[in-house]
């Protein structure tokens, strides 16, 4: 375990916190790819609005929250580092799968890097489809897949001002 530091400091990590364009074009490239990295909190809302398509009559999502604990750990925070651009060619191939595999129609997935609270959204799926099996399979597959992966590393900080780093799937 390291000793977490009270503030981040800058150094060779710091551009895995931070996407490289601005947040609309983020949001865009989510529409368009289905598949996004935020540097800030994720809009859940504005996310499932890109899915409204009266030819879908299923919509399911999910949202995963940072919580206060791993194991017997209180966890105070996260951070989670990203390889923004081998990220976003990965979860187009992944979007492009889902879609292959499941007869949906859209699906959207978002993934937080930088550093978060307990509470906040790491990271926000939406899929449709006519029917409700489809998009559940999807959503799951969406994420269990982005999981495995999507380039993003995670840095729990402790009560005990200790920090691990974690697998995606950690």
């Amino acid at each position: 375990m390291t000793k977490a530091p009270s503030t981040l400091a800058t150094d060779a990590h710091t551009p895995a916190l931070r996407i490289k364009g601005d947040t609309d074009s983020a949001y865009h490239l989510a529409y368009q790819d289905g598949f996004a990295l935020l540097d800030i909190p994720i809009d859940a809302q504005r996310l499932k609005d890109m899915l409204d398509d009266e030819r879908c009559g299923a919509f399911a999502c999910f949202e995963g929250w940072v919580r206060n604990h791993n194991n017997a750990a209180a966890v105070e925070r996260l951070t989670y580092y990203g390889y923004e651009a081998l990220a976003l060619n990965q979860g187009r191939a992944i979007m492009s799968e889902a879609k292959a595999r499941f007869d949906i129609t859209h699906a959207v997935a978002v993934h937080r890097i930088g550093e978060l609270a307990i509470g906040d959204m790491a990271v926000w799926i939406g899929v449709v489809s006519a029917h409700r099996y489809p998009a559940f399979d999807a959503c799951r597959w969406i994420l269990d897949t982005i999981k495995a992966d999507i380039p993003v590393w995670k840095q729990e900080y402790y009560a005990d001002d200790s920090s691990q780093w974690l697998s995606n799937n950690g």
